[in-house]
This record gives structure tokens, C-alpha cells and sequence, in this order.
């Protein structure tokens, strides 16, 4: 496949994943409108994501296409896939401090495939998964809440990509970048001590640049 066909293919599936992820992403936030953090703000907080989500799909999915040109095609759809939903969660995240399980489920389901279709040790994805949302249910305990329900179930979902060992660094690199997030947010007033604070994109962010690496 030529260079120009391949990035204009991908292009071409950022617009319609745009599309797909703005309407996908309003539906939810109306029916779940209780369990949004600000819903006052909702239309001024979602105008970013609308204008920039075609645009910056597009470069990931294009730079992952001629990055990894090497890779079988099933791999790369689901690479492309892998990095849909984390800019989706990223989002949600940012904005409204949320990530559904409407989202969580179907990336949880094409990680499971991922694994088995592509042949990788499915017992250590599986205890990846385990393990991922067993820790982070128990700091959520800790923290009485300072790790949220979307959290564990993300890291969960990750762990059936990933595996044992990547799940590890990307945890480890998103807690590091969370604690320093926070601890500027705590800083410059946008955060006060005991307020949640989303550390969902930081490790969609991690394992982002793990999937471009």
C-alpha cells in the first residue's frame, strides 16, 4: 500500500471516528447528566474536543500507520483502535471527570480479543487485568475516593492490552505524572486538598505514547 493511499485512508477513518466520538460522547453526558462533575459548563467544556478531535485523530492515526507499516494489518486496526478509545477517555476525562462504562466495556472486549487473536500469553493478560483492577480498587479504599470507579476499570481494561509487564510502567509513569498534575494543580489554586482530581488521562496519556513508541 503506497504511502499517499494508506494516509489517506487513515484520515478518512479520523473524520468518521470523530464524528462517531462527538455523537457518542453527547449522548452519554445527556443521559448521565447526575454524574457529571460540571454540567453547568458542559457546552463550553465539550467545544474543544469537538473542534480538535478530527484533527488530532487524524495525526495519530496517521503517524501510527507509517510508524508501524511493518506491523500485519489486524495488528495495526487494532493499535488504531487501541488509541480511538484512549483520546475518547481523555476527553471525558478532562471535562467532566468521568469515563463510562458504556466506553470501558467495548475496549475491555477488543483487548480480550486482541490477546487471543493475536496469539499473546492470555494468562498474563488476564492476571494483568486482575491484578490492574484489584490494586486500584484498594487505593480507591485508601484514598477514600481519590482513585474513582472509571480508574480501576480502565486500568483493568489495560491490563488485558498491555500485559503484566507494560501495565507496570505505564501505572508507574501515570502516577508519577498524576502526582505532579496534582500537586501544580494544589499550587496554583485550581485544586484544593481533598478535592477529586482526574488521574484517568494520565495514564491514557502513558499508554498513548507507549502505543507510538
Amino acid at each position: 500500500m503506497t504511502t499517499f493511499l494508506l494516509t489517506s485512508m487513515t484520515i478518512i477513518l479520523a473524520v468518521l471516528g470523530s464524528i462517531a466520538g462527538n455523537r457518542w460522547i453527547g449522548k452519554l453526558y445527556a443521559k448521565s447528566i447526575a454524574i457529571l462533575s460540571y454540567p453547568e459548563t458542559l457546552a463550553q467544556r465539550s467545544r474543544i474536543r469537538e473542534r480538535c478531535l478530527a484533527p488530532l485523530l487524524a495525526f495519530l492515526f496517521t503517524f501510527t500507520a507509517l510508524q508501524h507499516a511493518d506491523l500485519v494489518p489486524l495488528r495495526l486496526y487494532f493499535v488504531i483502535g487501541f488509541e480511538y478509545f484512549l483520546i475518547l477517555y481523555t476527553f471525558t476525562d478532562f471535562e467532566q471527570e468521568v469515563i463510562f462504562d458504556d466506553m470501558l466495556l467495548p475496549f475491555a472486549i477488543f483487548g480480550a480479543l486482541y490477546t487471543t487473536m493475536l496469539g499473546l500469553p492470555v494468562l498474563d493478560h488476564l492476571l494483568a487485568a486482575v491484578a490492574g483492577g484489584a490494586v486500584f480498587l484498594l487505593l480507591a479504599v485508601l484514598t477514600r475516593g481519590g482513585i474513582g470507579g472509571g480508574d480501576i476499570k480502565l486500568i483493568a481494561a489495560l491490563g488485558l492490552w498491555l500485559g503484566s509487564d507494560a501495565l507496570l510502567g505505564v501505572v508507574a509513569a501515570g502516577l508519577v505524572l498524576g502526582g505532579i498534575a496534582a500537586l501544580l494543580l494544589l499550587i496554583t489554586g485550581k485544586k484544593k486538598r481533598g478535592e477529586y482530581f482526574a488521574y484517568g488521562p494520565c495514564f491514557t496519556i502513558i499508554a498513548l505514547l507507549a502505543a507510538l513508541s
